[in-house]
């Protein structure tokens, strides 16, 4: 089932919504993994500081995930940029083909 189907527009396999949307979730899925890290990273730390709280965790945290969503959106791992490579959207490049194309 595409979701064009159901929402009246059109798409094609491979289209340019399929590959806006495959780098958007690629771009979060790598948000996700550097908040994660960061978490792990935090979570590390040897002794309390002064400054402390629930509060300062809170903001902490939030602080985290706006550096993650910066640094997904400007591809500094580059997990997005390999999973685009994996799944063949990346921006023009063609879609991978199968044994069946390569015959000729």
């Amino acid at each position: 089932m595409q979701i064009g189907a159901t929402t009246g527009t059109a798409t094609q396999p491979g289209g340019t919504q399929d590959k806006a949307g495959l780098e958007k979730a690629a771009q979060q899925f790598e948000a996700i993994f550097l908040r994660q890290m960061m978490g792990a990273m935090r979570s590390a730390s040897l002794a309390e500081g002064i400054s402390d709280s629930s509060a300062t965790d809170q903001f902490r945290d939030m602080a985290d995930a706006r550096t993650a969503d910066s640094m997904a959106s400007r591809g500094t791992l580059g997990i997005a940029e390999m999973l685009m490579r994996q799944f063949g959207a990346r921006p023009g490049a063609s879609a991978p083909t199968g044994p069946a194309d390569k015959a000729e």
